[in-house]
């Protein structure tokens, strides 16, 4: 004749820790998910109100009057080593896309939306960041902020 005595069940703990995990691993996958999106789709609108930057997490408006344009420039961050970002503060850095809050060698704060680092419209500001944007033509994205600033 056999007896058995079955474990006193353990508390909820190990069942809310599986569930924590589990939440944490989908909010993980759903942000990378945005990101590999938002690589593709961020826009770099100009109009006469500013500069609009959408489709990523650290997108924004911008007002004409605080982009420092006569200072912009395209660069080439694979040889023009001031303007590379060098430390990411606050952003992600996936490989072909860097995006957020970043350093550049200069010391500089800049913002950050970089995919191609060979294409690259580098426009301070006068608020104490710079931003750099990929777009096939950055020179093309400058004349566009000069026509809507006037010459601000």
């Amino acid at each position: 004749m056999k007896t058995s005595f079955p474990i006193i069940p353990a508390s909820n703990g190990p069942v809310w820790l599986f569930v924590g995990m589990c939440v944490f691993s989908l909010a993980l996958i759903a942000l990378f998910g945005y990101l590999a999106f938002s690589s593709r789709h961020v826009v770099f609108d100009v109009s006469s109100d500013g500069l609009h930057i959408r489709g990523d997490m650290y997108g924004r408006r911008i007002p004409l009057s605080a982009l420092d344009i006569a200072q912009a420039k395209p660069v080439d961050l694979t040889r023009d080593r001031e303007f590379q970002l060098v430390a990411r503060t606050n952003g992600s850095g996936l490989p072909g896309y860097r995006s957020g809050w970043f350093r550049l060698r200069k010391g500089e704060k800049c913002l950050a939306f970089v995919t191609d680092p060979q294409h690259v419209l580098y426009v301070p500001t006068r608020e104490g960041f710079s931003v750099a944007m990929s777009v096939s033509e950055p020179e093309a994205l400058l004349e566009e902020l000069r026509k809507a600033s006037g010459g601000l």
